[in-house]
């Protein structure tokens, strides 16, 4: 048997991934996996702009409190407004681009405006509430990596500098199936000797948790025929063929024998418990070979076993 650690480095050592990736919309990315790094176009913020509500002024006019100056203009956020007169203010808005001329903000609430004038009652100092452009992104600098999983802060900040699209890798199709003449779905009789089929729900939820593309082809009997024409179905559109059960050495354990009729099996049993019983190898497909990975039965061994073993395996091949 091997060791936890062989079989993982043995796994990811035949996960091959993906290349094949197409343009999303920025905002239908979220979930994929990113093919290529992303820079920023433009400085993010692109101009510098107003971090308060209140009044842009020159420092050079506010020596002393009170000071009192009249407001030539109102910015509000979308607005470029005029330069600034000596002796001025601009009322201005949150994210209101900060006029040429002015080099503080001094907060609304520190301010007094009556009758087109305003008394500063605060000294400003340069820069008081203006967020330079580019302080937060600077034009040209990585935002996103390749191989990422895009999540919606991801995708926001993509959009934050005007990127449109993103180039993701295609989704991992993978194949699963679930062995056992015993196994009913929930809602159906449940003779005597039958159990409901956890697996289905435990495996199928895992896999669409990872962004994969799932191909479920249900259950199959403890059959070697049946098992062999579930395998030869399952390599024809998939990346990866993941089953549970019948991979222990019971007269009616059938996958081990079926992946060494269809292709070849590389790994067999590993050195842990829960999880013992774990195949992995390849099954002839159409145009190419493609991996196959078969879990232990037990529901708890099966949950194991994905998480240990197939969730890195999944992600490698995702890129």
């Amino acid at each position: 048997m091997l060791s936890f650690d062989q079989a993982l480095s043995q796994l990811l050592g035949a996960a091959s991934a993906l290349a094949e990736a197409s343009s999303l919309p920025t905002l239908a990315a979220a979930g994929r996996v990113l093919a290529q790094a992303q820079r920023a176009p433009i400085d993010a913020p692109p101009l510098d702009n107003s971090a308060m509500d209140g009044y842009a002024v020159a420092v050079a006019d506010v020596r002393q409190v009170p000071t009192r100056l009249s407001v030539a203009q109102r910015i509000p956020a979308g607005s470029v407004g005029s330069p600034l007169q000596p002796g001025s203010a601009a009322r201005i808005f949150t994210g209101a681009a900060i006029p040429a001329g002015a080099d503080a903000v001094v907060m609304q609430e520190l301010c007094q405006h009556v009758a087109g004038e305003v008394t500063i009652n605060h000294l400003p100092e340069a820069g008081d509430h203006i967020r330079r452009a580019g302080s937060d992104i600077a034009a040209g600098s990585e935002i996103l990596a390749a191989g990422q999983r895009l999540r919606p802060q991801d995708t926001a900040l993509a959009a934050s500098v005007g990127i449109a699209s993103l180039p993701v890798l295609r989704r991992l199709r993978v194949a699963v199936f679930f062995t056992g003449d015993e196994l009913r779905m929930p809602g159906e009789a449940l003779q005597e000797g039958a159990i409901y089929n956890a697996n289905r729900f435990l495996l199928t939820g895992l896999l669409d948790g990872l962004g994969c593309e799932l191909l479920d082809h249900g259950q199959v009997p403890d059959d070697l025929a049946a098992t062999r024409q579930a395998l030869r179905a399952a390599a024809l559109d998939s990346d990866l063929i993941l089953t549970s059960g019948g991979v222990s050495v019971g007269e009616e354990d059938h996958v081990k024998a079926a992946v060494e009729a269809e292709g070849r099996l590389e790994m067999w049993k590993i050195a842990i418990k829960p999880g013992k019983p774990l195949a992995f190898g390849q099954v002839r497909g159409a145009q190419r070979e493609v991996a196959f990975i078969g879990l232990p039965g037990n529901p708890v061994s099966s949950l194991v076993t994905f998480l240990m073993l197939v969730r890195p395996f999944v992600l490698k091949m995702q890129g």
